[in-house]
């Protein structure tokens, strides 16, 4: 239970006792700024605290966006300030030295929140204040402005602002035109029924792991409910977000659920597409696997661009002032968010192409769309990097770096060497054309020793701080070589298991490296380094898997490859779900990214 803290002088009618009760706070009422700063220190420590005054006059959903959203430590609203247990002692303070200085009758004068949010900025504390739009929040000093902003409240439906809220303002045109308009009411169902954010996105993928089964069957009329459940699934996946946002119910767990749910349901639809068209005589796991990389790829370069320009200074081009031009031109903004294939878009397209033509079809369009957006989005950013001079940050290196996932390997073989000349990227490049050559050779052992060559490349890329212009291409470039090679190796085994066996695997990887973007973008620093060496690295896994095929028969390779997988899954996943559940790492909420 919160506890809420009215001050100042009551007002005969008003609502705001049932408003805070409403919004389950347990209401207690200060005789003076002294009773106040009481009745804060004996309240619980493991509670929320809000000193709100009791001449308030606003919409209810004003005090939820204020008092109640669990992301923030410190919060405010006119007439209304709120701290959770972490913020407490930092309230308090501020609380105490505002007595000390106004005493216990300045309560009637003036509003003791406002005057609290004061002597917090003074603090430098980081309190949020939501943006309330039309909503209103106000503490009248008089019985006429009182009537105006109870005329203001009442010429405002709080219920429309809440559900309106409750839609990402930036999404795509799929989502915005065919999903929002109907599932922001779903969610508030939801939210009126007592279901959770959590409950809803378990609902989404067990929805599209029913629709990868229906895939997997092979039938034309599994291939159609396989399209309708996916589209169901996405409606679900919208609703969970919206439902956050509409009930304030934000969660690391449900972060971390809503962020590696997407991926998992995406991939799982890949597998069973492939699955379904293997039983009517047709293989394209090829096909899949090449999808689910060229997606884990494109996800990679929008993660490390964003990280390298996350906090750098002069982050200018003009490039980029050539897009904000373009934004005011309306149709322009939703041609390039469509051309960028959103998740929207994209599962709206493999739904349609599933029901009516083939998953062969269905996976080249796919390729062909997402090597478009990929190419589209990558020379843009490319551009952008090429004409700002921006100054980037100890922090943005080390998150390129940590993206990098190098391991023990490369950073041995880079031990005691002098950096190459080129800079990261050349060195990167230089690493992964030799690799490249190495495949495509035809002599047994070569790939062996091209992916030598490639860790020791890619110990010299990370041999000083990636912070050139181009260097947030390394990550990426390493995402493509090391499920490249996979993909090619299976690929050239040809024997059934191979590429589905080399699906598991890049599965399991890609999860890893997408826990490592979330935590990074969670501020919860990157993995442990024990896991990164007991998963061997980028470069290790890669040296591995070359080793694997060169020794062993075709049969023995798809067995190691399956092992491998299984192996690498357990470990990523056992650790990952320990981190997210249990130790308090900071929510992620994806606000704006449509991907």
């Amino acid at each position: 239970m919160s506890t809420a803290i009215l001050t100042g002088q009551p007002v005969p009618g008003s609502s705001i006792e049932g408003d805070l009760r409403s919004l389950g706070f347990d209401v207690l009422i200060a005789a003076d700024a002294a009773d106040a700063e009481r009745l804060v220190a004996e309240a619980p420590c493991e509670q929320r605290i809000a000193l709100v005054d009791a001449r308030f006059v606003g919409h209810v959903h004003a005090l939820r966006l204020g008092l109640t959203d669990p992301r923030f430590s410190l919060a405010a609203v006119p007439g209304a300030v709120t701290a959770q247990p972490d913020g407490r002692v930092t309230l308090t303070r501020a609380l105490a030295r505002e007595n000390s200085a106004g005493g216990g009758t300045a309560v009637a004068v003036d509003s003791l929140p406002d005057r609290i949010v004061t002597a917090l900025a003074e603090d430098g504390a980081d309190v949020h204040r939501p943006e309330l739009g039309s909503l209103v929040a106000a503490v009248p000093a008089d019985p006429q402005a009182r009537n105006e902003a109870r005329q203001a409240v009442a010429e405002v439906d709080d219920e429309a602002v809440r559900l309106k809220s409750a839609v990402k303002s930036r999404d795509g045109f799929f989502t915005t035109y065919f999903i929002s308009p109907y599932s922001r009411y779903i969610a508030r169902w939801c939210a009126r029924r007592g279901l959770t954010p959590n409950q809803v996105t378990t609902a989404s993928l067990v929805t599209a792991l029913i629709a990868a089964a229906c895939a997997a069957t092979g039938t034309r009329g599994g291939f159609i409910a396989a399209g309708v459940l996916l589209i169901a699934s996405f409606v679900l996946d919208c609703t969970d977000g919206q439902l956050a946002r509409y009930s304030l119910q934000y969660s690391t767990l449900g972060a971390w659920l809503d962020a590696t749910f997407d991926r998992a349901k995406e991939y799982a639809y890949y597998a069973g597409l492939a699955l379904g068209a293997a039983r009517g005589g047709d293989d394209v796991w090829a096909l899949a696997l090449g999808a689910m990389i060229l997606q884990t790829c494109r996800h990679v370069v929008d993660f490390s661009f964003n990280e390298a320009n996350h906090d750098a200074t002069a982050n200018t081009s003009p490039t980029a002032a050539l897009s904000g031009r373009l934004d005011s031109v309306g149709w322009t903004v939703w041609v390039r968010r469509m051309i960028v294939l959103p998740i929207g878009e994209r599962w709206a397209m493999i739904a349609v192409l599933t029901a009516v033509t083939t998953p062969r079809i269905t996976f080249y369009v796919l390729l062909i769309g997402c090597a478009f957006a990929a190419t589209y989005t990558t020379a843009g950013r490319v551009l952008r990097s090429l004409t700002r001079k921006a100054q980037r940050t100890d922090r943005a290196a080390g998150a390129l770096a940590d993206l990098a996932d190098n391991g023990p390997l490369a950073g041995l073989l880079a031990r005691g060497r002098r950096a190459s000349l080129g800079g990261p990227l050349v060195a990167a490049v230089s690493g992964t054309v030799v690799l490249t050559v190495s495949l495509f050779s035809g002599v047994t052992w070569a790939p062996v020793v091209g992916a030598f060559v490639y860790a020791v490349a890619a110990g010299q890329a990370l041999h000083r701080p990636l912070k050139g212009a181009l260097d947030w291409l390394v990550p990426p470039l390493f995402r493509a070589a090391e499920y490249g090679t996979v993909l090619i190796l299976a690929a050239k085994a040809d024997v059934n298991g191979a590429l589905p066996a080399a699906f598991g695997l890049v599965a399991a990887v890609a999860y890893h490296h997408y826990d490592t973007v979330y935590r990074i973008r969670g501020n919860a620093g990157a993995p442990p380094a024990w896991l990164v060496r007991a998963v061997g690295g980028q470069e290790g896994r890669t040296l591995l898997v070359t080793v694997l095929a060169a020794a062993l028969t075709a049969a023995q390779f798809t067995v190691a490859l399956t092992v491998l997988a299984v192996a690498v899954a357990l470990v990523v996943l056992l650790e990952s779900i320990r981190f997210w559940v249990s130790a308090g790492a900071p929510a992620v909420h994806d606000e704006g990214e449509p991907a």
